[in-house]
């Protein structure tokens, strides 16, 4: 773990940077999130963290946790559209790290402030995620708890990005997705919050 990452002193940790948190439970075998990691993780300002490559045994350290969302000004979600919703470590990395009085509630402001940045791939093509698709709603619908999880703990919700079709995509096409993606990474990285905000 990089030590920047952690703060010892007693005063607020000055924060910078997206903590990158991908969430595959098989990294190895995608080809559409292991070419967008690989391609946001050469960024400077960009922390990777794989949670299925940290906590396998799902026995995830929420004061560790806690820290490097303190210590990162944007986070980022990234993962597999999973039966329309995250792949389970994902959910419960929030259940366990995003507490009350934490997160959220009384005195729970540690997140105000910060973006939340999701991307996610779908086996479905772009077609498929409309009233009349076969998946019935648009992907906005779907990511819609995730939109509130970031209201609700006083973020910012960024405009996710997302990659439809990703397993039958071809290598060209998805060179320029990780390319698309890296650019969006980086501006994420260069405008802050207020800019967005109009203030």
């Amino acid at each position: 773990m990089d030590p920047a990452e952690s703060s010892t002193s007693t005063a607020p940790a000055a924060t910078s940077g997206v903590l990158l948190t991908l969430a595959h439970p098989a990294l190895e075998r995608s080809r559409a999130n292991r070419a967008l990691a690989k391609a946001a993780k050469g960024l400077g300002g960009v922390t990777l963290h794989d949670l299925y490559e940290t906590y396998p045994d799902f026995a995830i350290d929420i004061e560790a946790e806690q820290e490097k969302l303190l210590a990162h000004d944007v986070i980022a979600l990234q993962f597999p559209l999973y039966w329309y919703s995250t792949p389970a470590l994902l959910k419960e990395w929030l259940d366990l790290v995003w507490l009350h009085g934490f997160a959220y509630g009384i005195d729970g402001n540690a997140l105000a402030g910060k973006r939340m940045f999701v991307a996610c791939t779908t086996g479905g093509a772009a077609k498929a995620y409309h009233a009349h698709g076969y998946n019935r709603f648009t992907l906005d619908e779907y990511l819609r708890p995730l939109e509130q999880t970031a209201y609700l703990c006083g973020m910012v919700w960024e405009t996710p990005f997302v990659v439809h079709g990703a397993a039958v995509k071809n290598d060209e096409d998805l060179k320029a997705e990780a390319a698309n993606y890296r650019a969006r990474i980086a501006s994420l990285i260069t405008t802050p919050a207020d800019a967005e905000l109009g203030a």
